[in-house]
């Protein structure tokens, strides 16, 4: 299989923090990759190198074979990555509907979007994360497990080739979870691929198919689910023994 993501010996400093060391990890298509480690390890650094949120300091990040650096984040966008964010990011004048809508086309914005309606893509997506019941709300009506979901819609509404999900099932129910893991499993049938920050390890088990493991900004294993919850660096990075 082709490598659908690389990274390369990435660095990235802020000032005199090493949030990102020399890390180096892909992974290939038709994979869902679980991105794991302690808080403050530099699992979002990471999505923010791979969007072009930051620039890394050295090292090389590829996307099907292309070295992606030089390109801006709406570049790496057009050509098929998307991600979500840890702390929500809706456009907050705008419907739930409306913010499913405009992610469908970046370059249609404001009124063109607003007069689409819910659309067929719209709706579907909303029912699919389960926000058919709020599609007309407005950001701040919505509950954190919800924000999550509309992040999550946002992404497929993008048709990514790869989507970076950051902690999408923090503040959901077990019932929600089983939801969007559901949802996850389905879209990667259809063909898209993921990589998965998550520290709800039920949730991460069942639909990664390998597991890296970064702590101080590198890569300290990586394998199959069930080798990395009983590697000891990992149980002394998450449990300290």
């Amino acid at each position: 299989m082709a490598k659908l993501i690389e990274l390369r010996g990435v660095t990235k400093n802020f000032g005199r923090l090493v949030a990102v060391n020399n890390l180096s990890f892909d992974m290939e298509e038709g994979e869902v990759l679980g991105l794991m480690g302690p808080n403050g390890s530099g699992k979002t650094t990471a999505f923010n190198l791979i969007m072009g949120d930051y620039r890394q300091d050295t090292g090389e990040i590829f996307f099907r074979g292309e070295e992606i650096s030089k390109y801006p984040t709406y570049e790496r966008v057009k050509r098929g990555i998307a991600r979500t964010y840890q702390v929500p990011r809706p456009f907050h004048e705008m419907t739930v509907a409306e913010n499913i809508n405009v992610s469908t086309v970046a370059s249609e914005v404001g009124t063109a979007i607003r007069t689409r309606g819910y659309g067929e893509l719209g709706m579907g997506l909303a029912e699919g994360v389960g926000l058919s019941k709020h599609i007309s709300r407005y950001p701040h009506e919505l509950t954190m497990g919800d924000l999550r979901r509309l992040e999550l819609a946002k992404l497929l509404a993008m048709k990514p080739k790869i989507g970076l999900l950051d902690e999408i099932f923090a503040g959901l129910t077990l019932k929600e979870i089983d939801e969007i893991s559901d949802l996850i499993r389905k879209k990667k049938i259809e063909g898209s691929d993921f990589i998965i920050v998550s520290h709800d390890l039920r949730a991460l088990a069942p639909l990664v198919d390998r597991v890296v493991v970064i702590q101080f900004g590198g890569v300290i294993a990586e394998g199959v689910y069930q080798e990395i919850v009983n590697n000891d660096k990992v149980k002394e990075a998450y449990f300290g023994y």
